[in-house]
């Protein structure tokens, strides 16, 4: 992270794809909006409903990391005052299969998680 507290993408510390993926969505919130954009949420007010209660400062700054790393685009629905939806692009959905699979991982050995409907 750089000195604003922001996750820097550029330059990646290494060319492992695994500390790649990590540098660009390896922080505590990134998956967990990703995962509730697969789910139908695509506004503010409904991400921050989610059980995790991201704070609104953090949502606003991963919700502009998410866009400029291509994950997420943002389309405005209202211009007075300016509201706007988000939507994963087709590299987003491309994290589906990794939050399956993180999904199963923790069903199998986490006791504690349930299974969501």
């Amino acid at each position: 992270m750089g000195k604003t507290g922001r996750r820097s993408t550029v330059p990646w510390r290494s060319y492992c794809p695994i500390a790649c993926t990590l540098d660009l969505v390896g922080d505590r919130w990134s998956l967990l909006i990703v995962r509730d954009l697969l789910t139908g949420k695509k506004r503010y007010g409904e991400f921050l409903e989610s059980p995790e209660k991201i704070p609104t400062n953090i949502l606003a700054e991963r919700l502009k990391h998410l866009e400029s790393a291509g994950i997420i685009k943002r389309k405005l629905y209202s211009w007075h005052p300016p509201r706007a939806e988000y939507h994963l692009t087709a590299k987003g959905r491309g994290l589906a299969s990794v939050l399956q699979a993180m999904y199963a991982w923790a069903i199998k050995h986490l006791p504690q998680v349930r299974k969501s409907s």
